[in-house]
């Protein structure tokens, strides 16, 4: 039986006519090529090259059989053409969805990454409330979700991604601007802009408050963090907001300021466990997983939050 090798080798010789030839063709040495030959020719027990001229022309009894090896070959080379196609993602719609404290910066960064990988990759991407995010998955309509809080569901696979901060939003040119943290009592003397609690990323922002036994009271609650920092911007008030929406330089206008308590919380990239993830999935899941951690934990003010680079003291 002839290998894929030993076809590439023939069909060299036939394309060339010579073994000097087919090893540059092939970018090997002429010497193994020959014994390569001989092999194949012992192997199958017919001589499939005659010298004529310095050349080396095909035998009668072997025209046949390259009629069929050109055949061969141009499958494997078909064969080798979806394969790199598969590689960049052709013919394929990876759809992943986001909460907005993470989809709408953390997201397209590494959305640009898996692009670089897989530039033919087709993507369908949508922003998603956290209670959004079973129906998605449930129902087919993606594949990962990335989420600022756990949603248990025997089918969903809740896979860590990193742990993230809440901070301070405050108006960037207002008095509590030139700071560098504050407790969340000094933080509920005054207007608070805020996620409803019953929102599960409501809640995550309201234990800081009662944790320490203090009235979580807004004066105007929002859907998205997005707007919550808009408003903040023009002076309605301040607000606590993770650290991923405030990531490089996304929110003008507003300050950041460290809080003095605790204020970690979990991310989870959310999937189906009864199904593989295909390789852009886990690609996309690793690629987010970096760009998060980048960002998370990084002190306010040096190199992702909007005051970065700030002249202020304090700060």
């Amino acid at each position: 039986m002839l290998t894929l090798r030993q076809i590439e080798v023939i069909r060299a010789i036939m394309v060339t006519g010579t073994m000097a030839g087919a090893a540059r063709l092939l970018n090997v040495s002429q010497p193994g090529i020959s014994r390569l030959m001989k092999y194949t020719e012992d192997s199958i027990g017919v001589r499939l090259f005659d010298r004529t001229k310095g050349r080396l022309v095909p035998t009668a009894e072997a025209k046949t059989i390259f009629n069929l090896l050109d055949s061969v070959y141009g499958k494997v080379e078909d064969l080798q053409f979806a394969i790199a196609s598969l590689r960049k993602g052709a013919g394929t719609e990876l759809s992943i969805a986001s909460v907005p404290s993470i989809g709408n910066v953390m997201m397209p960064r590494a959305v640009k990454k898996l692009r670089s990988r897989f530039p033919a990759l087709a993507l369908d991407i949508d922003i998603l409330k956290i209670e959004e995010a079973l129906d998605y998955l449930l129902l087919g309509r993606g594949e990962v979700v990335a989420l600022s809080h756990r949603v248990e569901h025997s089918v969903l696979a809740m896979e860590p991604l990193v742990s993230g901060r809440l901070l301070c939003v405050v108006p960037e040119h207002g008095p509590l601007a030139s700071r560098t943290s504050i407790s969340p009592e000094e933080m509920a003397s005054h207007p608070l802009i805020g996620i409803n609690p019953n929102d599960p990323y409501g809640r995550i922002m309201a234990a800081v408050f009662s944790n320490r036994g203090l009235d979580y009271s807004m004066t105007i609650k929002a859907r998205f963090g997005s707007t919550v920092c808009r408003l903040v911007a023009e002076g309605l008030g301040i607000a606590i907001i993770d650290e991923f929406t405030l990531a490089h330089d996304s929110m003008p206008g507003i300050a950041a300021l460290e809080i003095s308590a605790e204020t970690s919380f979990q991310t989870f990239a959310a999937y189906r466990n009864d199904r593989s993830l295909s390789v852009h999935a886990e690609q996309f899941i690793h690629l987010l997983r970096e760009e998060m951690a980048q960002v998370a934990g990084t002190p306010s003010g040096k190199g992702h939050h909007p005051f970065a680079g700030s002249s202020r003291s304090g700060v």
